[in-house]
């Protein structure tokens, strides 16, 4: 099943594109390997998602938030793209987590992340190397913050 298939076949609903806060490019293309800037955890409504794991977020409110930053890169890979069938692999995901001081599942929390990747491209495509930080603070409060670099199918 394509990886669009399995966006419906799930009920995933994509958030819009998110725009750059700030000088950079949401996504760079090297030949066939598209890197994604980092990306924050995006609501369907526009709103981002804010808080500090371990403080006054819990570990299921950091996993949610990472598969909506999860679901945010989905839309800008697919905006660039025109299609998700395009990603080849995911090659690298790197994760951080606005987390309290004592907070060390920082991997548990990317998984939400990581999980809808391997759910929407499969095991073989959509889960590839990976890294997961602590941060003591993240861009407007936000609570995760994860960049990637896929590999892509030529047009």
């Amino acid at each position: 099943m394509s990886a669009e298939e399995k966006l419906k076949e799930l009920n995933l609903e994509l958030p819009e594109a998110p725009k750059p806060m700030g000088v950079y490019k949401p996504i760079v293309f090297d030949g066939h390997i598209a890197y994604l800037s980092g990306h924050g955890p995006l609501r369907t409504d526009g709103a981002l998602v804010v808080g500090r794991v371990g403080e006054n977020m819990d570990l299921q409110g950091g996993y949610d938030a990472a598969r909506h930053t999860g679901l945010a890169m989905l839309s800008t890979l697919r905006n660039a793209l025109g299609s998700l069938d395009r990603v080849k692999r995911v090659v690298k995901t790197l994760g951080f987590v606005n987390s309290a001081d004592d907070f060390v599942d920082q991997p548990k929390v990317i998984n939400g992340c990581s999980e809808l990747f391997a759910d929407v491209f499969g095991p073989e495509i959509g889960v590839g190397a990976r890294s997961a930080l602590p941060s003591n603070t993240l861009p407007g409060g936000i609570a995760v913050e994860i960049e990637m670099i896929v590999e892509v199918i030529p047009e």
